[in-house]
């Protein structure tokens, strides 16, 4: 099931971002860069957004798994707890995500998250050529979904 953040549930949205985005950036942040990340901060983070106009939702299982936030077109924060990942938890947020977008769906992603690329790209999304520069040895490359003509294979969203 997946349900809509708000008040009553953001401390459980937080935990999962936090233990997520911990755990993907672990091998290429600094220890004390990764630490900052705590469910507080995270919680934070997500508010902010939230109070920016921002949907944001949890994808629950027998427990809460996995968080997702939309703007407009623009899918973000789609992080899913590292034990419950390659599981499918992605790509039904991803779904889920894509039909709340009313335009091109598009994302952004570190350029050395492999699994995530691999998802998108699995999911119809293509590499845009956009690039946006974090440090002088890491980027964000954009990906956007194929439009169905170019593409009739992909997944029928919700």
């Amino acid at each position: 099931m997946i349900v809509p953040v708000d008040q009553t549930n953001l401390p459980e949205a937080a935990l999962i971002h936090s233990a997520s985005w911990q755990d993907s950036h672990r091998s290429f942040c600094t220890p004390g860069f990764v630490a900052l990340h705590t469910p507080e901060r995270q919680r934070e983070y997500l508010r902010e957004k939230m109070n920016a106009g921002s949907r944001v939702f949890m994808l629950v299982k027998d427990r809460p798994v996995g968080v997702v936030s939309v703007t407009g077109s623009l899918i973000e924060d789609l992080y899913i707890l590292p034990e419950m990942q390659n599981k499918g938890c992605g790509a039904e947020l991803l779904k889920f995500a894509v039909s709340l977008c009313p335009d091109v769906p598009t994302l952004w992603i570190l350029e050395n998250n492999e699994g995530a690329a691999r998802l998108y790209r699995r999911m119809g999304f293509k590499e845009t050529g956009r690039v946006n520069a974090i440090t002088d040895r890491l980027a964000e490359i954009e990906f956007a979904l194929k439009r169905r003509e170019e593409n009739p294979c992909i997944l029928k969203t919700p």
